[in-house]
């Protein structure tokens, strides 16, 4: 094997405070997080140590309002700090992703008095949240969830089922869609439930092929009474609501996406670069160089992509389309390259012994969670083209 260290990424950041931040990310996830990835993901276990000393360290709720609890950084600077975590272990950069998308309702919808009350905890006070969106008949078809919410005097009774949660089970509060109204987008409202509300449960986590130290489980709400006070913007609001808050965590899914790419790249050129072969290193043949420098290519190609919507976003310009566009193609790329990274290592790569294998069985959940790909290219096309005729 190479003893040389992989190459560290080249990051242009807006402030010296931005670079000192991704030296601290840097330190915890080479300290904190790496070193026990490997085993803790085969045991199945998750790391809520590790998300306890991360909101400790100010870095559940950076891009969040300072007055609030959070950290007042641009999204440029939070999704590269996102993409370090992911590199180390993507439970832990997914995580912080999703708990930011459960913390994004209230932060842009709430009121002064709910964001008083409820996200200095929620961004800084050691509380992991979740996201309830999807239902096991609705997945891509958000608009026809039936998870419903009915008026009790100043209470509102949440009846149905959630699936397909990330942190369902474990998380302090969950931001949940349910129906208010009628049928469609319109009749839907959101809601900030505790994750300790009588008649809530979660069912066994999933057994999942990847990503096991990171529980997704189905939440059932039997008669859960959410006060009208935690009620998030207006009655029928939700689904702009929802909407809203998919276009930012689908460059969290980005940025994840890079970085576990990343990570299997400098496992590959490692192990090139080491493993000899012939006489000499295998990185010494051109078709491997060539498979390195693609991987490579497709590496920055995304990272530039996921920047430049982040930047629209941060300058309060329209970015859905270029967050589908991220979405799409960082995820597509980490696929190739984890895929990519177990052809480089051979047999090796084919064993848990190293970590590709895992990498590019991590890398298949990133196409599918925050919308498929599929829909984000359905998405992309409704910009370029206008809705589908029907």
């Amino acid at each position: 094997m190479s003893d040389r260290a992989p190459h560290p990424v080249e990051r242009r950041l807006p402030t010296e405070e931005a670079g000192q931040l991704l030296a601290l990310v840097r330190d915890i996830a080479q300290r904190e997080i790496a070193p026990r990835a490997a085993e803790e993901e085969e045991a199945g276990r998750f790391p809520r140590e590790v998300f306890t000393l991360l909101s400790e360290s100010g870095l559940l709720g950076l891009p969040y309002d300072s007055g609030h609890g959070g950290g007042d950084q641009p999204y440029e600077v939070y999704l590269q700090v996102l993409e370090e975590l992911a590199a180390a272990r993507l439970t832990v950069g997914l995580g912080v992703s999703v708990h930011s998308l459960a913390c994004h309702a209230l932060a842009g919808y709430g009121t002064e008095e709910q964001r008083d009350a409820h996200l200095p905890a929620m961004l800084g006070g050691g509380l992991l949240g979740a996201y309830c969106l999807s239902e096991p008949a609705s997945g891509s078809d958000a608009a026809s969830l039936r998870t419903k919410a009915v008026r009790d005097g100043d209470d509102w009774v949440v009846t149905g089922t959630k699936a397909w949660i990330t942190h369902g089970g474990i998380a302090d509060f969950y931001t949940v869609l349910a129906r208010t109204g009628g049928e469609g987008a319109r009749g839907i409202t959101a809601f900030l439930v505790s994750g300790d509300a009588e008649g809530l449960n979660a069912a066994a986590p999933e057994k999942k092929m990847g990503m096991k130290g990171s529980p997704t489980a189905q939440l059932n709400f039997d008669g859960v009474r959410v006060p009208d006070a935690r009620r998030i913007g207006d009655e029928g609001q939700g689904f702009t609501i929802a909407l809203s808050a998919l276009d930012s965590g689908r460059l969290g899914i980005a940025a994840c996406a890079i970085g576990v790419a990343q990570a299997a790249l400098s496992e590959a050129v490692a192990y090139a670069t080491g493993r000899q072969q012939f006489g000499r290193p295998i990185a010494d043949f051109q078709g491997l160089r060539f498979m390195l420098a693609d991987m490579a290519t497709r590496i920055e190609a995304g990272r530039a992509l996921y920047l430049e919507a982040a930047r629209l976003r941060d300058e309060c310009k329209p970015f859905s389309r270029q967050a589908a566009m991220a979405k799409l193609f960082c995820t597509d790329a980490a696929m190739q390259v984890t895929t990519d990274a177990v052809q480089v290592l051979g047999g090796y790569g084919y064993t848990a012994d190293f970590p590709v294998e895992r990498l590019m069985r991590e890398a298949k959940v990133l196409q599918i969670v925050e919308g498929t790909n599929q829909i984000q290219r359905m998405v992309i096309a409704r910009h370029l083209a206008g809705p589908e005729t029907r």
